[in-house]
Order: C-alpha cells, then sequence, then structure tokens
C-alpha cells in the first residue's frame, strides 16, 4: 500500500502503519512515569512554582535552537500563538498541583489518579470536539477507572465509600481535571504546523505563566543552597517528561486520538509501581493486584478497537 493510501485511509493498514504511534505512547508513559517518584525526591526543595518555572525554562531552552535551525526565527501568526497560550494552560495548573501534591501524597497515588484522566478526556472531547465514545471504549474506561480507585484505596470498600483522599489526592485530581482538557485541545489548536512548532510554544508559554506565579517570591529563595540532586532532577523533568513526552502526546495525538492517548496512562500505576519498587520508595501490597489488572485490562480494550480516520498533520 503507498504512503499516498496510507495518509488517506489509515484505518485499512492501521495494524501496520500505526503500531509505531503505540510504540512511541509507551515510551512516552514510562518517562512521565518517571516523573512521579523523581517529583517526589525533589518536591519538598523548591516552591511548586519556582520547580515548574525552571523545568519549562530548562526544556524551551533545549529545543529552541533545533526550532531556530529548522525553522527560523520567525512568530507564528497572533492568532496562532493565542491558542498556544490558552493550550499552556492545563498544563501549567496540572504540574503545579502534582508537585503540590507531592509534598502530601505518595508517587503511587498519583500515579494511580492518573489514570482518571482517560475518562473525564473523553468527556472532554466529546463536548470540545463532538468526538463520541464507543461502548467498547467506555468499558475500558470504567475498568480503567475503577481500577485506578482500587490502586489508591489499596482494595478498601471502606475507605473508598467514605472517598478517605488526603490533601494531596485533591490536589492532584484537580490536576488530572486540567490536564484532561489537554488532549482534546491540542486538534482545535494545531491547524498544520510542524508538530515541534507547537510543541516549543507550547514549553515557552507554560515557562512564561511559570515565571508570572514564582516571580514575586524568586528572590527569597537561597539557590546556593538548594541540593545538586533537586537541579539534576529539574533537568530529568526538563529533558524526557516536558520536552521529549510533550511532542510524543502531541505527535501521537494528531495519529490515533486523544482518547486512545490519554488511556496509555492506565499504565502509569503500574509503571510508578515498578519504579518506586527498585528505589525502595514504596512496598508492594497484594492488594494492588485487582486494580493492576483492571488497569491493564482497560488499556488493551482501548487500543484493540479499531482506529478512525485522523488527518495527519501537513508537511
Amino acid at each position: 500500500m503507498s504512503e499516498l493510501t496510507k495518509e488517506i485511509n489509515p484505518t485499512a493498514s492501521a495494524s501496520s502503519s500505526l503500531w509505531w504511534v503505540h510504540g512511541l505512547m509507551l515510551m512516552c508513559t514510562l518517562l512521565v512515569a518517571g516523573s512521579f517518584p523523581v517529583g517526589e525526591l525533589i518536591a519538598d526543595s523548591l516552591p511548586a512554582d519556582s520547580m515548574m518555572m525552571i523545568r519549562f525554562l530548562i526544556a524551551a531552552g533545549l529545543f529552541a535552537p533545533f526550532i531556530l535551525l529548522k525553522h527560523g526565527a520567525r512568530l507564528p501568526p497572533q492568532k496562532k500563538l493565542l491558542g498556544y497560550a490558552l493550550l499552556s494552560i492545563p498544563l501549567v495548573i496540572f504540574f503545579w498541583c502534582m508537585f503540590e501534591a507531592l509534598k502530601y501524597t505518595s508517587a503511587v497515588n498519583t500515579g494511580a489518579l492518573f489514570t482518571a484522566v482517560p475518562a473525564m478526556t473523553a468527556i472532554f472531547a466529546l463536548i470540545i470536539n463532538g468526538e463520541h465514545s464507543s461502548p467498547r471504549k467506555v468499558i475500558g474506561l470504567s475498568l480503567g477507572t475503577l481500577g485506578a480507585a482500587w490502586i489508591v484505596f489499596r482494595g478498601n470498600i471502606t475507605t473508598a465509600i467514605a472517598l478517605d483522599l488526603n490533601k494531596g489526592d485533591w490536589i492532584f485530581t484537580l490536576g488530572a481535571v486540567s490536564l484532561s482538557l489537554y488532549n482534546p485541545l491540542i486538534k482545535r489548536v494545531h491547524s498544520g504546523e510542524p508538530t515541534e512548532i507547537m510543541t516549543f510554544w507550547v514549553i515557552l508559554f507554560a515557562a512564561l505563566w511559570m515565571l508570572l506565579l514564582a516571580f514575586p517570591s524568586l528572590n527569597q529563595i537561597e539557590w546556593w543552597h538548594i541540593p545538586a540532586e533537586t537541579y539534576g532532577g529539574l533537568f530529568y523533568l526538563a529533558l524526557f517528561t516536558t520536552l521529549i513526552s510533550f511532542f510524543l502526546l502531541q505527535f501521537s495525538t494528531l495519529r490515533i486520538g486523544p482518547t486512545k492517548v490519554a488511556a496509555y496512562s492506565f499504565l502509569n500505576p503500574i509503571f510508578v509501581l515498578i519504579l518506586t519498587l527498585l528505589l525502595g520508595m514504596a512496598e508492594f501490597n497484594i492488594r494492588f493486584i485487582p486494580g493492576i489488572i483492571l488497569v491493564f485490562a482497560a488499556m488493551l480494550i482501548i487500543q484493540a478497537e479499531n482506529p478512525k480516520k485522523q488527518p495527519l498533520p501537513k508537511r
């Protein structure tokens, strides 16, 4: 099948032409999962807004030379800049909430709560893009959300009924709601420009928003007392879970759709649990197993659905 035919009708050869996009999303999910234990390790070193400002500034600085060399020093049209600025707001809210939440809760809890994002994304995709969920998708999203709840509450039904979430869990839930807006909005803002241009400007605007939030307290921080491990962690977050993961997220959303991309977050609690176990930050609890099975099954159910036609970005 020719490349032209694949672009016009990717459904016809989905199994052979889109498998690599799913591979990229697996890598993206692993990188994102790494941000939870790293974030927990450095969360108390700096205020959340200052930490995120540094993270996004590093990411924008690393990406700028590539954009300049490939596309030149040209500003996008004013309407596009406004779209990128608005698209960055859900990310700013999410990452601030994430690091503030990790002061009060665990990486395992935030990783599990993150799996509620696909269900909320499907709701916003319906509202914003008119994207309807099939019965298969609804079943998958329901199983994933149930599995996430099981992991958060350790299979304790009494605690679940009482909705016994700690302060950090509630803060992170607010961030997850905000992030659920991001994937559907990508398809509204994107109008054919190269993915890397959209990624760069979204990251840069996120850095500017964070700078505005952090500016009043920047002179109160004793920068020379910040541990070197904190800066190392921020560099990891900037390169792998900001720059690379944002590019992969936007690239994949334009090809397999926001709900399927968001569904990969079902694997987050599994990856986070493995990483925290390896780092000695958590202990395995046998009660996690049913929740892990549910979220893994949910991801497979959603990804097994035949993809609908997705318009590819212009070249």
